[in-house]
């Protein structure tokens, strides 16, 4: 098992209560920000407990969730709409033909992939010529000594961090996909830091380290979230 999964095994009750705190700004979030028409085919990758499927589903025809953590697709089962579906499987070798979605999204996962390049080029590949890709997650600071100090911070908290990309990194890829910038935001997001560490089931001394740097930089607990909306050529 790896890092990550064993990570979101074990904490997977805690970040679902965490997605059921948020859910309801998400689908307005959503909405919002990705305007469907409601017969679309949607995938959601690194689903979790369903958190953007969730969001998803009552804007389009139907959603399949995909995750590698087995105790968080049971929670997300256990909340199934009638128009979704959660399998298990790999995000960077998506179990599914070219151009099978409509819209192929991803919410906070990369920075838990070793490759994330793999999952933008995955969601490319099942999206169907003219369709979309939602691509949102934490990003990493341009000056390198703020993203340095912000990836020892998240690596202390949460053993399945692997990196923050930054906005330039992930139009980047974007680009090397030929995914098309149709709208973007970038959101600062405060966090608690005694939740934010509980999430993660932190404790000893990563979570004495943890608090160590946010304390000395308080920066670490303002998150900077990137939210992509890209069309497929």
């Amino acid at each position: 098992m790896s890092s990550s999964t064993e990570r979101f095994a074990r904490t997977a009750e805690r970040v679902a209560e965490h997605q059921d705190a948020r859910a309801p700004r998400l689908a307005e979030q959503v909405r919002d920000f990705v305007e469907l028409r409601g017969d679309e085919r949607a995938l959601d990758v690194g689903t979790g407990a369903g958190a953007l499927a969730f969001a998803l589903a009552p804007l389009v025809r139907e959603v399949v969730g995909l995750d590698p953590v087995p105790e968080l697709l049971e929670l997300a089962r256990a909340r199934a709409l009638p128009n979704t579906e959660f399998l298990e499987g790999d995000g960077t070798a998506l179990p599914f033909p070219d151009g099978a979605f409509d819209l192929a999204g991803t919410h906070r996962t990369l920075h838990h992939v070793a490759q994330p390049e793999r999952i933008v080029a995955e969601l490319a590949r099942v999206t169907s010529p003219g369709g979309r890709v939602l691509v949102v997650d934490q990003l990493a600071p341009d000056d390198a000594t703020a993203a340095a100090t912000l990836h020892e911070f998240e690596t202390a908290r949460d053993s399945s961090h692997t990196r923050l990309l930054t906005d330039g990194e992930l139009r980047e890829l974007f680009a090397a996909n030929e995914l098309a910038l149709l709208r973007e935001r970038q959101e600062e997001e405060p966090r608690d830091l005694a939740r934010y560490l509980d999430l993660a089931g932190c404790a000893g001394d990563g979570r004495a380290r943890a608090e160590a740097l946010a304390a000395g930089d308080p920066r670490v607990l303002v998150a900077s979230v990137g939210w992509y909306l890209l069309a497929r050529s």
